[in-house]
């Protein structure tokens, strides 16, 4: 969702690689861009020349262009070099998409933090979209039965992109260390946008890669999940921001899963901490004369219509995840009404 560039960050480069088009950002690194088919219409991968091969982290969406641009990535721009290892950040399409293409040639292992395999394996077996609970959760925000129908079907509709995974992978754990592409990195770990993302973090490069929690242009989808109700995504976003001030050198050049690389990852912390904060803001003056659903604070946060099921659903789930906060907070109390939709009041 849109959150404002800062002057005070600097771009080392002046524009994105051509899709399909790896360069180098860091000795040893190459930057490929993928296409997405949605209102953010791209995805950062770097690959990591790792002793005979090349080191991959995420892989793009499962659909023929993404197939199409990765056989002539594989064909012409790495060497002839195979993919010898696997890192997926979280459990996102645009991330783990085409894991099992990749996997089904080069048989490379794969590493992955525990929860956000399990909950790959989970959505990519469809059990999870036919839960009852996904309409309770839309119906509780207030949303009419036909848009309630629109996001279970063509809003999630993207969470099929996928080509599967493999039935075994390394566990990446907080605190530990990987070793990729002949640097040891940090692993980090953080809720808020996916449940247990990781990032990477080389002191000795003052490299980071921020996979989707830290972006220069926009603040990540922190969204409450239908399967949590109850859950707060964001104050477990907020924690991972602060974590990484504390961890992670301000001047370290960030390499995100969206969006340019960039210096000032301090500074970013704080914009997107200060955003969230405005958003909860805006919520408690609405919510102050009456009380209002979910489903009617959305045009609150967003100031934009929001058409399209797929962006509607992110807009429910992050509207939901700042009521969620300031109930935890204590700044806003929640009734049902009469027709069981949840409204919330400021206190």
């Amino acid at each position: 969702m849109d959150s404002a560039l800062s002057s005070e960050l600097r771009l080392p480069f002046a524009g994105p690689p051509e899709l399909g088009e790896p360069i180098e950002v860091a000795p040893g690194i190459l930057w490929l861009r993928l296409a997405l088919p949605y209102a953010l219409n791209h995805v950062n991968l770097y690959l990591f020349e790792d002793g005979p091969g090349w080191a991959l982290l995420d892989t793009g969406i499962a659909d023929e262009p993404t197939r199409e641009i990765w056989q002539r990535v594989l064909a012409d721009k790495l060497g002839g070099k195979p993919i010898t290892k696997l890192v997926l950040t979280h459990f996102h399409p645009d991330h783990v998409g085409m894991a099992g293409w990749l996997s089904e040639r080069f048989g490379m292992p794969l590493y992955m933090s525990q929860s956000e395999y399990l909950m790959s394996r989970l959505l990519q077996s469809g059990a999870e979209a036919t839960s009852p609970a996904q309409g309770a959760f839309y119906r509780a925000g207030g949303l009419a039965e036909e848009r309630v129908a629109q996001v279970l079907t063509k809003g999630h509709s993207y969470l099929k992109r996928t080509t599967g995974l493999q039935p075994s992978y390394t566990r990446l754990i907080a605190g530990e260390r990987l070793e990729l592409g002949g640097r040891s990195w940090r692993i980090f770990t953080g809720g808020g946008h996916a449940i247990e993302q990781v990032m990477l973090w080389c002191e000795a490069d003052r490299l980071f890669l921020s996979a989707d929690q830290v972006l220069a242009r926009i603040s990540p989808n922190v969204s409450v999940n239908p399967m949590q109700p109850q859950g707060d995504p964001l104050g477990l976003y907020l924690q991972s921001l602060n974590e990484l001030r504390e961890a992670v050198d301000g001047e370290a050049l960030v390499l995100p899963c969206h969006n340019l690389p960039f210096y000032g990852l301090h500074d970013r912390a704080r914009q997107l901490e200060a955003h969230h904060h405005h958003r909860c803001d805006l919520i408690a003056a609405a919510c102050r004369t009456d009380a209002k659903s979910c489903a009617e604070i959305v045009p609150v946060i967003f100031d934009r219509p929001l058409f399209d099921p797929h962006q509607l659903s992110f807009a429910v789930g992050e509207a939901q995840a700042h009521l969620n906060y300031m109930l935890r907070q204590g700044t806003l109390a929640v009734e049902p009404d009469p027709g069981h939709v949840l409204r919330y009041s400021t206190v």
